[in-house]
């Protein structure tokens, strides 16, 4: 069964597909929101028909946390671009007062979707049976020196920002994904070494196409973001030089990772939505 809602979510992205040409306000100020929820919708009824379940139908509190983390995720890399300055807006003053507010109504949607294009990659079992071909054993001194090149990539990038601003879509990888490991969480390491896969793979395949689908809606967009990135900022597709989307392969482990440290500070039983 398709859930309602995704027959709402596929009305809100082919409204803002037609409303790019129209520009109809204050829709067109607000496409992001509007279309990555209406995406969201549709991606979730859709894993619902495939599976029988799915996180806004059954796991809604789930969905809602990650909405608020996925909030908190992004304003912290919005600080952090400060120094850096890889990233600029474009056409936010027709919002007004409201700017703030539709960044973090538009920041809201980036973790839902990942897990949520995860979920569908799963839901076709695409990757099931890829493993390693045999366990990786994974020590303290391991995991300590991921911490510790985790800590120097976070810090790099302040220093030398010209440089090392790649640095920042590795570090807070590096730092939690062993803490995650160590606490009994879900982490990329923890799957290696159970030979597993298949949520690495997914990850890196949703991180692409999302990657894609962002740069593709933002292109057509009135409040825009454009990129200015040393050295590798030739052959653009959309706003993005092709070389950036690189970045959204560690991008989707970084939210990954991210996202179980954050849910394990709350959250002590093991009801999990991805592993």
């Amino acid at each position: 069964m398709f859930r309602k809602y995704g027959l709402i979510g596929i009305l809100l992205i082919i409204f803002v597909e037609i409303n790019f040409f129209l520009k109809i306000k204050p829709f067109a100020n607000w496409y992001f929101p509007i279309v990555w929820f209406g995406y969201i919708l549709t991606i979730d009824a859709l894993v619902y028909k495939l599976k029988g379940n799915s996180l806004i139908s059954n796991r809604f509190y789930q969905f809602l946390g990650m909405v608020i983390i996925s909030m908190l995720f992004w304003w912290i890399f919005e600080f952090i671009n400060i120094p850096l300055q890889n990233w600029s807006y474009l056409g936010v003053s027709n919002l007004g007062i409201w700017k703030n507010v539709f960044g973090t109504i538009s920041f809201a949607t980036v973790l839902p979707a990942l897990f949520e294009t995860v979920e569908l990659i799963r839901s076709i079992h695409l990757f099931d049976n890829t493993k390693l071909k045999k366990k990786h054993n994974i020590t303290r001194g391991f995991v300590h020196t991921m911490i510790t090149l985790g800590v120097l990539f976070f810090i790099a990038p302040i220093f030398l920002p010209k440089f090392a601003f790649p640095l920042v879509w590795l570090s807070f990888f590096l730092i939690l994904d062993p803490i995650n490991y160590l606490h009994k969480q879900p982490s990329i390491i923890g799957h290696l070494k159970d030979k597993k896969l298949t949520i690495p793979i997914s990850l890196l395949v949703a991180g692409i196409v999302l990657g894609f689908l962002w740069e593709f809606w933002n292109y057509w967009a009135i409040p825009k973001w454009t990129y200015n990135i040393p050295f590798v900022g030739f052959f653009k597709i959309f706003e993005m030089p092709v070389l950036g989307y690189l970045g959204y392969f560690p991008f989707s482990f970084e939210l990954y990772t991210m996202y179980w440290f954050i849910r394990s500070l709350f959250v002590h039983k093991e009801h999990l939505l991805i592993r």
